[in-house]
């Protein structure tokens, strides 16, 4: 007798796209969000350090002299097939928005929507990965809340803590200061890629392994080192959220697209047309502010829009802090690229 075995699940097939690359666009955001009010006037004036008004990767509530609780969510469709990959991913990413703002990690909740005939296993290594991230950045999986969907989704809400003087804000930059970048770019194209047929496993293997990567390491080194102006890279792109930096500091930012750090088999795709949709929102939020060089290769500016999953932190930098940073980055084993620098102006610009 002949026995059929059930095909693998392949949670992809449940989505139409997955990671930050499903993150609403920066541009309806911004109209959807303005005029909510979220801001410290609301709360006495200063107990509400970060919020909505001007907004930044986590909100910050000032409890004491010493003492800031940070909060944020984070959550999206599958883009990878494996199940506790995808927990891993989705918890490193949600996590990043604590680390972007210089704090560690307390506890999560999950956050989760699936099918009803999603298999109990699946589910089990979803929140299996989720909670080893959870512990490897310093924190407990606590809890959380589960819904129907016949689109899968998963994330977190974070809670976490720092010293109210000592957070990293999108607000610090400052003309002189210089850009670094801690992980390379180029997840959203090599995710869209393999959906295609076209992403080499090994480059896939490679994105992933950049994706599930903490930001604990490069965080931790950037406050004590006394930093104070820092976004992680996700959905918005290299420019949409250099350009929230920018704005949010009343600076320019400028990018050298010739050193701009690629995953590999990245920029042959880019070149190839391969985009995902969440980069074309980026593209029509950045457009009003962007200065563009000519020279600059249509790969390297999409690669510069494109959406990132879990990615790195952008630091701006004193110059003469620069040496100092690159060595304790080194030390705690952080790559990192120095891509740019910040001026007197306003917008961003890729040369």
């Amino acid at each position: 007798m002949t026995t059929l075995e059930t095909p693998p699940l392949r949670l992809t097939t449940l989505t139409d796209c997955g990671g930050c690359a499903a993150k609403l666009g920066a541009d309806l955001l911004a109209d959807a969000l303005s005029g909510l009010g979220a801001e410290a006037a609301l709360y006495g004036p200063s107990d509400l350090i970060a919020g909505l008004s001007p907004p930044d990767d986590a909100a910050a509530y000032r409890v004491s002299d010493d003492l800031a609780i940070i909060g944020t969510l984070d959550f999206f469709p599958p883009l990878v097939d494996d199940p506790r990959t995808f927990g891993e991913i989705a918890a490193a990413n949600a996590l990043s928005d604590v680390f972007a703002m210089g704090g560690r990690v307390l506890f999560a909740l999950s956050i989760a929507a699936f099918p009803e005939d999603l298999p109990r296993d699946v589910l089990a290594a979803i929140f299996e990965g989720a909670s080893s991230k959870v512990r490897g950045a310093g924190g407990t999986l606590a809890g959380g809340h589960t819904i129907r969907d016949p689109e899968p989704k998963y994330g977190l809400a974070v809670i976490g803590a720092a010293h109210p003087d000592k957070l990293l804000r999108k607000g610090g930059a400052k003309p002189g200061d210089v850009l670094l970048l801690t992980k390379r770019l180029g997840t959203g194209v090599l995710v869209s890629g393999h959906r295609e047929g076209r992403s080499s496993e090994a480059d896939l293997a490679t994105a992933i392994d950049s994706m599930r990567a903490l930001n604990r390491a490069a965080s931790e080194v950037l406050v004590v080192q006394g930093l104070a102006a820092a976004t992680d890279v996700t959905g918005f792109g290299l420019l949409g959220h250099g350009l929230e930096m920018a704005r949010a500091s009343g600076t320019r930012f400028v990018f050298d697209a010739a050193v701009l750090p690629a995953l590999p088999g990245a920029l042959d795709l880019a070149r190839d047309g391969v985009e995902t949709s969440g980069a074309a929102h980026n593209r029509r939020f950045v457009a009003p502010s962007l200065t563009l060089a000519d020279n600059v290769a249509p790969e390297l500016v999409t690669l510069a829009h494109d959406p990132q999953t879990s990615g790195g932190l952008l630091v701006a930098v004193p110059a003469d802090g620069r040496d100092g940073l690159d060595a304790a980055l080194a030390r705690a084993g952080v790559e990192r690229w120095w891509i740019g620098r910040v001026e007197t102006g306003e917008g961003v610009a890729l040369v």
